[in-house]
Order: structure tokens, then C-alpha cells, then sequence
């Protein structure tokens, strides 16, 4: 794909900082119109382009000649300060936001940042975190960092959680990246601005946002479907009932990303969110980094079954099970109750032990696999 033009960029920017354009309607113009150029070149008379166009969307589109000066401002702060400018149709544009149908229209980047790479994930979680959250956290990114050390670590750079899981992740020389709520002109909060000038330097800076944005609370809500859909898998290490970090699980779930959620205890209000995540099948139980690999299928397929060949504590009843789901791309519970003749409670214990073996994967509707 050749190299998208300076007046592409420009137009893009146009486009971009349209008021009441939000990233659906945004993308849907440029995908019917096939560029941003292509937009400002119609832009008096859009109906041409989409004809289903309301008056109202018609009048802002209308003003977009005079958003240009103000896009050539943006332009010169980004050469100035070396970002980069990804647009939705550049090769170097993450391809799996792409499949998000909301993904922004343009990306703002600083580092040494490689949105492609083969494993991404992203690490969520509270901004008052425990010692149990950040000691996940340390195990999690040494251990990632052993069995699968190109993975790319992305998380928010907010206080708890996302500094965690950066921070382990610079420790364990993975690459991270944060997805900011505001513009590349500063650092928010400012406490992280030395983690975040390390992690330009293996990793980066991300936002969808122009320079002079504010880091509003709405804008910390829409950045997080820019976390889950850079990723392949979301891994919630601590949540209260509510928080952000449920927020950026539901759209991985809406995203058909992997979500995990590591459990805590029933009384602690920090893992009442992760807890809650599991016992609504919406995520899968974690408990360290090889059972996430695992999950993922992003481990040795060879070693994998040298592995289950030799666990020595499948029990009888495990080995019944394991023979029902054997060649089946999901059985039902109902299906297992059926054909095992075991109890209901019998059943998800069973299932229980196996996923924590890393045997079974839970899948939603109370659907399992048997892991290859």
C-alpha cells in the first residue's frame, strides 16, 4: 500500500475534529467516500456521497473547509514533535481495531511502537490497587516475559493496575504502550512522565486525540475500547464493582476478545468486579501466566500434548469428560450432564479442576472445549 499523502493527513485531521462526529459516523463517511480528501471535496454538497445525509449532519459537514487552518496547526506540532500519524487505511494501522466497527479514523503515536506484532494484551485494573494485585502483576509479566517474550503489554498509564503492568513489563524487557485520554502534549497523570519517556523507548504512546485535548472523564470511557480492540486477549487483574476496567472487559467481550479475571477473595472490595466477571461466564478464571498462554493457544502445540499425555492427577471422572469433549469444537453442560450421567454440581466442579489444568476452556453459554 503506498504511503498516505501530507493532504490526506490534513484531511484527516479536518475530518476528525468535526464537532458532534463521533468515530462511527466518522468512519462510515470515510469508508463510503474513500478518503478524507475525497469528504472536503464534497464537503457542500455530501448528499452526493451519502444521500440518507440529515440536515443537521449535512451543515456540520458543510464547515469543514474551516477546520483546514486548524488541522495544518495539528500537522506542525506532529512533525515538530516526530509523531506519528496512523490513518485507517495505512499499513501500519493496528489490523485488529480495524475489525472494531467504532475504531478511530485517526491514530496518534509516540515511540518505537509496533501495533502488529504477532501477541498483544492488555492489562486492566483498578486505580487503588492491593499488594495481591501488584504482586500479580510482577509474577505475570516475569513469567510472560520467559514463555512468550514478544508480547506487546497495553494498558492506560493510570494510577493502580496500569502503571503496574507497564512498569513489570519495562522490568521484564516486554514492550508496553499506553492508550492516553488526551493529547500527546502532555502526560496525565504528570507523577508517570518518567515510566512513560521509558516506554517511548520500548513501546509507546497512543491516542486518538489532538494536541490541547483535555483528559476529561469521557474521553478516559472512549479510550478503552481503543485498549481492548489493540488487543487479543483482556486481562482484569483487580476491579471493584464498578470501575473502567469492566468497562474495557465488556467491549472485549463485545469485541470477541479473550477476556480474563484474576479472583480474589470474596470479601475484598477491590476483586468484587473480577469475581463478579467469572461467576457470569464473561471471563475466564486466571491464575498465572502459563494458563493464560494456555487459554490462548499461543504455546508449543507439540509440547502441549507431551503435556497432557503425562498429568499423572486426571482422575477416572476427569478422563470421562475428557473423552466427551474429544473432537468436539463445544459440548453444551446440558450435553456433558447427558452423556457423563454426572450431577449438575459434580459437572462444574470437574470442569472446575480441568480449566485450572489448563485442559478445558469455558466458553460463553456455559459452552466448554477441550484444549488441543
Amino acid at each position: 500500500m503506498k504511503e498516505i499523502s501530507e493532504q490526506e493527513i490534513l484531511c484527516c485531521l479536518a475530518l476528525n475534529n468535526l464537532p458532534s462526529i463521533g468515530p462511527l459516523t466518522a468512519l462510515r463517511l470515510y469508508k463510503t467516500a474513500g478518503s478524507a480528501s475525497s469528504i472536503l471535496e464534497h464537503s457542500q454538497d455530501i448528499c452526493s456521497i451519502m444521500p440518507d445525509a440529515q440536515p443537521a449532519f449535512v451543515e456540520i459537514i458543510r464547515q469543514m473547509p474551516t477546520y483546514v487552518d486548524e488541522a495544518r496547526r495539528e500537522l506542525d506540532f506532529i512533525q515538530k514533535y516526530q509523531i506519528q500519524c496512523l490513518c485507517y487505511k495505512d499499513e501500519d494501522y493496528p489490523m485488529r481495531l480495524k475489525e472494531c466497527e467504532d475504531a478511530p479514523l485517526l491514530l496518534f503515536c509516540k515511540g518505537n511502537i509496533q501495533l502488529n506484532v504477532q501477541h498483544v494484551v492488555c492489562v486492566v485494573g483498578t486505580r487503588i490497587c492491593t499488594e495481591y494485585g501488584r504482586d500479580f502483576c510482577r509474577h505475570f509479566m516475569e513469567d510472560l516475559s520467559l514463555l512468550m517474550p514478544d508480547t506487546l503489554i497495553v494498558s492506560g498509564l493510570a494510577y493502580g493496575i496500569d502503571i503496574n503492568a507497564h512498569v513489570r513489563a519495562l522490568e521484564n524487557n516486554l514492550p508496553t504502550v499506553a492508550v492516553l485520554a488526551h493529547g500527546l502534549d502532555r502526560i496525565y497523570p504528570y507523577a508517570h512522565r518518567t515510566v512513560a519517556k521509558q516506554m517511548i523507548e520500548s513501546g509507546g504512546l497512543v491516542t486518538e486525540y489532538p494536541s490541547l485535548t483535555n483528559p476529561d472523564p469521557y474521553n478516559f470511557v472512549r479510550r478503552n475500547r481503543i485498549v481492548a480492540g489493540l488487543s487479543d486477549a483482556c486481562v482484569v487483574v483487580e476491579s471493584r464493582e464498578k470501575g473502567g476496567s469492566l468497562i474495557t472487559a465488556e467491549l472485549a467481550n463485545g469485541y470477541n476478545r479473550e477476556v480474563f479475571a484474576v479472583p480474589g477473595r470474596v470479601f475484598d472490595s477491590q476483586s468484587v468486579g473480577c469475581n463478579h466477571l467469572i461467576q457470569q461466564n464473561k471471563a475466564i478464571l486466571l491464575n498465572e501466566a502459563s494458563d493464560f498462554l494456555e487459554y490462548m493457544r499461543w504455546t508449543d502445540k507439540k509440547k502441549k500434548t507431551i503435556q497432557r499425555e503425562l498429568f499423572p492427577e486426571l482422575t477416572p471422572d476427569q478422563q470421562i469428560l475428557v473423552k466427551a469433549l474429544q473432537g468436539k469444537e463445544e459440548v453444551s453442560m446440558n450435553t456433558l450432564i447427558e452423556q457423563t450421567g454426572f450431577p449438575v454440581q459434580k459437572t462444574t466442579m470437574l470442569l472446575l479442576e480441568m480449566e485450572m489444568k489448563g485442559l478445558v476452556k469455558t466458553l460463553a453459554g456455559l459452552h466448554y472445549r477441550l484444549l488441543d
